[in-house]
């Protein structure tokens, strides 16, 4: 079965640029509903009203990491099944441990391209 494009994505950075960037690198891949949060507070707000096809979060945010937030969606019986792709610019092994341990569906490190995002989804979500 394909994956459905027009599911609604949650990507979530405090960095209001790599937002745009990963948005245009969606957008290339074929995803156009994509919701924006600034950290993982407001991403899980905005994950108890509106059901997302997978989350893409940045690691280091703050008031609420990247990794706070995957904890607290593993730990939510609504979301715990949720695809959760974390991307970080630190290649650090004791964070990918951290990370799959948590229950992190994939790991990409920035920066990255259309291809390497698609690839990572595709593992993922299964082909489209």
């Amino acid at each position: 079965m394909a994956v459905d494009l027009k599911m609604p994505v949650l990507i979530v950075d405090d960095y209001k640029t790599m937002l745009r960037i990963v948005r245009g690198l969606l957008a290339q891949i074929g995803f156009s509903d994509v919701d924006e949060a600034l950290d993982g507070t407001e991403a899980l707000k905005m994950l108890r009203t509106r059901h997302y096809g997978f989350i893409i979060s940045d690691w280091n945010m703050a008031p609420m990491s990247g990794y706070d937030l995957l904890k607290n969606v593993r730990s939510d019986w609504e979301l715990k099944t949720l695809p959760f792709i974390m991307v970080t610019a630190e290649a650090k092994t004791e964070n990918v441990v951290a990370a799959r341990k948590a229950g992190v569906s994939n790991y990409i490190i920035k920066p990255f391209s259309a291809d390497v995002l698609k690839a990572k989804l595709k593992t993922v979500l299964g082909d489209f």
